[in-house]
């Protein structure tokens, strides 16, 4: 009888990631998936029941790492440097949207599936969280509107990562102009 080859979380992950981006969560299938890490199906079934499991873990696994980046935020001094941070640290991890929506789309079939769709409910709480002291920095350096919700300016800075690049703008002028877009509007003054 053959060895099974080894493989890491690591690897199946970003095969995983992968082929949501590809195929989407419709044509994501556990066979193709082994046979491009070279093993069986048989050896992903021994840790996931189903796809579900596999791809709400690999989500987890995700916005795990995203927020661990995301909590470096704390450790900035002014909110001019936060906020750079913050839009560089969302396009280095331009994925995570639409594995949210991609999320949203996944059937709760079993109980690990609908667990682990608690936790990534409760990590999407969390980053938001995080990202309080963002704002309220913001807020005592007057560079933000009081007028204008916390919800709303941090769902306006996380949305940016979905506007198209049609014209394949550089990326380092692709993130100013949406820095300067946001900070500044589009309109001369």
């Amino acid at each position: 009888m053959a060895r099974e080859r080894k493989f890491s979380t690591e690897d199946l992950f970003q095969a995983t990631e992968q082929m949501l981006l590809t195929h989407g969560y419709e044509g994501f299938s556990i066979s193709p998936l082994a046979e491009q890490l070279e093993i069986s199906r048989g050896a992903i079934y021994k840790y996931y029941e189903n796809k579900e499991e596999l791809i709400t873990d690999y989500m987890l696994y995700k916005m795990e790492h995203f927020l661990v980046e995301l909590k470096e935020i704390e450790t900035i001094n002014g909110f001019d440097a936060q906020f750079d941070f913050l839009i560089n640290i969302i396009f280095k991890n331009s994925t995570i949207p639409h594995m949210i929506e991609i999320g949203r789309r996944i059937p709760i079939n079993n109980k690990k599936v609908q667990e682990n769709n608690e936790k990534r409910e409760k990590l999407h709480l969390d980053m938001y969280h995080h990202l309080q002291g963002f704002i309220s920095l913001g807020r005592q350096e007057g560079k933000l509107r009081e007028t204008l919700p916390d919800q709303l300016i941090l769902g306006f800075i996380f949305q940016t990562i979905l506007i198209p690049n049609h014209f394949g703008i550089p990326q380092s002028k692709w993130i100013s102009s949406i820095k300067e877009m946001i900070c500044h509007g589009m309109l001369n003054n």
